[in-house]
């Protein structure tokens, strides 16, 4: 997660190594044959939603370089939620932090980049559902529950909501906030609550509604 784009780019780029999160290698074998397999069968659908966001934030007039602005709109959804850490999401070829508000360096708590693998975190589980998803204590469900950030940045819980086009219905990417303790589950609606209400936000910055 350490890449952050020097400049605006509006078409696919290969991303620069990095050193964040590794990426999850395919065994050997018939079921390494058959993880390969899958990955082809999904690799069509996903550039397709990978150029048509890439058409939308041309079309828009979106940088996909990191800003002030949506990591002011990070940092305000951190502390709105008390969370540590707080993310503008854009999903192109890796999970692109446009937004980003973490710790201080000398804090103690991990450093997070600008970029990290679609196979890790959940907010690709939010953006396949197209809704919010409010984990209060990830450890809660076994299928949230065995996620490499678990470990890599030791986080309890995580929420996170979409940012949906209004016009197309394009996911563009997340908001989310996430923490290295976990939150009481009454706290959970009103967590969810403040995200949701930031991506609204975030939208209407990208893209405000016509009228507006």
């Amino acid at each position: 997660m350490s890449y952050q784009p020097s400049a605006p780019h509006l078409v696919p780029q290969t991303a620069p190594p990095t050193q964040s999160l590794p990426h999850r290698g395919v065994r050997g074998g018939a079921r390494g044959l058959s993880a390969i397999a899958d990955a082809a069968a999904t690799q069509v659908p996903h550039a397709t939603a990978l150029a048509q966001r890439y058409e939308l934030l041309e079309r828009l007039g979106v940088s996909t370089a990191a800003s002030q602005d949506l990591d002011d709109m990070a940092r305000d959804m951190a502390e709105k939620t008390g969370f540590l850490y707080g993310f503008v999401n854009l999903f192109l070829e890796e999970q692109t932090f446009v937004g980003l508000h973490q710790p201080p360096p000398d804090s103690g708590y991990v450093i997070v980049g600008r970029t990290m693998s679609h196979d890790h975190g959940w907010c690709p589980e939010v953006v396949a559902r197209k809704k919010a998803l409010p984990l209060h204590d990830v450890h809660a469900s076994p299928r949230f529950s065995g996620n490499h950030v678990v470990d890599a940045v030791g986080i309890r819980s995580y929420f996170g909501a979409p940012l949906i086009h209004h016009d197309s219905g394009t996911v563009l990417g997340t908001v989310c906030v996430i923490d290295p303790e976990k939150r009481p589950l009454h706290e959970a609606r009103r967590l969810r609550d403040i995200v949701i209400s930031a991506g609204a936000q975030v939208m209407d910055r990208i893209a405000p509604a016509p009228g507006r």
